[in-house]
C-alpha cells in the first residue's frame, strides 16, 4: 500500500508530535523522573519512567555527579522543579566536593528531559547530614545531622537537624535559626535543633510532627512542626522495644518502625498512631512479625491508598536456598491492624527484588513501585495492583542498571 503525499506528510506529523511526547509505539508518555544515587563513584542515576509499561530508560547524560561524596538521600520540591542531594562526605572527599569530609547539600535544577543542572552547594550546621526530607509546602527543608556541632569546643553526644527555608523561585536554601533554644556560651539563638544519639533516619506524621530515629540509643526523638520552627514536645524521647531499628516512615498519623533484631532472624514491624504532643501510642495488634524466612529488615513504603505495607528485606533466613533480598507486603486495616498479605496463585509474597534493597518509591500515578539496590546497583520495578495488593513483574523487564552502591531513590512528576 502506498501513502499519497498528503499520508506522508500526516503519518510524519503523528510521529514527530509522538516523539515530541516521549511516546513510542511500545510504550506511552513520561510520567515523571527518578534520580537513585550511588556512593561508589558519587553519582545520580536519571531515568524517564513510561506510562504504558513502568521500564525505565537513561536520562540524557546520566549518571550525573553528585557534587560531593557519599550521596545517601534526596528530595524533590512540589512540581519536580528542584532536586536536593544529601552527600553524607567521607574522610577521602576529593577537593573541592559539596562540603568535604563533612558532607553538604546540592541543589539541582531540573531541565528538559530530566537532565539536571548543579545549581549550588549549601552545609548544614552538624557534621555528616544522613537524611533529609521537606514539608508538604515544599517551604522548609530538615537536614538530618549525625553529629551536632561543638559546644565550647567539645562535640555533644547527639545529632540535630538543620532547617532550611526554600525560595520559591530560585530553591536557594536560607539557614532558620532556632527560636526555643540559645547557645549555653555565646547566648545567641542556636542555629541547629538537638535530636538523640546516632540518628540515621526521620520523618513528618500525624499532620505536624517530625519523628527522628536514633539508632545509639533505640529511641525516638519527636518536635512538633510550626512552619520552620521545631518545638520540643512534652516527650522529648520516646524509647523503643528493639534491639536494631533500621527504620522509620510515615504515613499520615500511622508511624510504622522495623526492627531487623539478631542476626538470623525474621525481625519485626512495630506499628503506632501519633498521639498528643507527638507521641506514639501502639497501634491494634502491636509488633508484627516480619514473614517468615526474611532477614534484616531496612525500610516500609505505604501506598498511595494507605491499604497495604510493603517492608524491605536485605536478607533471607532461608538455609535450603541462596542468599536473596525481598519484599514482604501486608495489608492495613481501618484500625491500623497488619496482616501478612493473602498469597496470590503465584504465592509470590515474599516478592524477590535485586541484592541490598535500600529504599522504595510509587510513581506519581500510583501504578508502579521501584527499589533502589545496593549491592548490584540495580532497581527493581514492579506494577502495583491496588485492588490486591500484588506486585507484579513489569511486561518490559523488572530490573534496570542504576549506579555503584546504589542508596536512596526519589521520583519527580514531569516539571512544572
Amino acid at each position: 500500500m502506498k501513502l499519497s503525499r498528503i499520508g506522508r506528510v500526516s503519518l510524519a506529523f503523528v510521529v514527530s508530535v509522538a516523539m515530541g511526547l516521549g511516546m513510542t509505539a511500545c510504550g506511552g508518555g513520561t510520567i515523571g523522573f527518578m534520580w537513585v544515587l550511588g556512593t561508589q563513584y558519587n553519582q545520580i542515576a536519571g531515568f524517564k519512567i513510561d506510562d504504558f509499561t513502568g521500564n525505565l530508560t537513561q536520562v540524557i547524560h546520566s549518571p550525573f555527579a553528585s557534587g560531593g561524596s557519599n550521596p545517601v538521600s534526596l528530595v524533590v520540591t512540589p512540581g519536580g522543579r528542584y532536586v536536593y542531594v544529601v552527600n553524607k562526605g567521607s574522610a577521602s572527599a576529593t577537593a573541592g566536593s559539596c562540603g568535604g569530609a563533612s558532607g553538604g547539600i546540592t541543589q539541582f535544577s531540573v531541565g528538559g528531559g530530566g537532565v539536571l543542572t548543579f545549581q549550588q552547594c549549601f552545609t548544614s550546621q552538624g557534621f555528616n547530614p544522613v537524611w533529609a526530607t521537606r514539608d508538604s509546602t515544599g517551604n522548609y527543608l530538615f537536614v538530618l545531622d549525625s553529629q551536632a556541632p561543638a559546644i565550647n569546643g567539645v562535640l555533644p553526644p547527639n545529632g540535630d537537624i538543620t532547617v532550611f527555608s526554600i525560595a520559591p523561585d530560585t530553591g536557594r536554601l536560607s539557614l532558620v535559626l532556632n527560636q526555643q533554644i540559645k547557645d549555653p556560651i555565646t547566648g545567641a539563638q542556636l542555629t541547629y535543633f538537638p535530636v538523640g544519639k546516632s540518628p540515621s533516619m526521620m520523618q513528618l506524621a500525624g499532620g505536624g510532627c517530625l519523628l527522628t530515629l536514633d539508632k545509639g540509643d533505640q529511641t525516638v526523638f519527636p518536635y512538633s512542626v510550626s512552619g520552620g520552627q521545631l518545638v520540643l514536645t512534652t516527650n522529648s524521647t520516646i524509647p523503643l522495644n528493639t534491639t536494631n531499628a533500621t527504620s522509620i516512615n510515615a504515613n499520615g498519623s500511622n508511624v510504622y518502625i522495623t526492627d531487623a533484631g539478631t542476626p538470623n532472624t525474621p525481625g519485626q514491624i512495630l506499628p503506632y498512631t501519633i498521639g498528643n504532643s507527638c507521641s506514639l501510642n501502639t497501634a491494634n495488634g502491636g509488633a508484627v512479625a516480619n514473614l517468615p524466612f526474611t532477614s534484616t529488615p531496612t525500610y516500609t513504603m505505604v501506598n498511595s491508598k494507605g491499604t497495604y505495607l510493603y517492608v524491605l528485606n536485605q536478607s533471607t533466613t532461608d538455609s535450603n536456598a541462596a542468599s536473596y533480598s525481598s519484599i514482604s507486603a501486608f495489608t492495613i486495616d481501618s484500625t491500623g491492624k497488619l496482616q501478612p498479605l493473602a498469597g496470590s496463585a503465584l504465592g509470590n509474597n515474599p516478592y524477590k527484588v535485586g541484592a541490598g534493597p535500600v529504599c522504595m518509591v510509587e510513581d506519581p500515578t500510583n501504578k508502579y513501585v521501584y527499589t533502589s539496590n545496593s549491592v548490584d546497583g540495580t532497581v527493581s520495578g514492579f506494577q502495583l495492583d491496588d485492588r490486591s495488593g500484588q506486585l507484579l513483574n513489569l511486561t518490559r523487564g523488572s530490573t534496570f542498571t542504576a549506579v555503584g552502591q546504589a542508596t536512596c531513590l526519589a521520583i519527580s512528576p514531569n516539571v512544572q
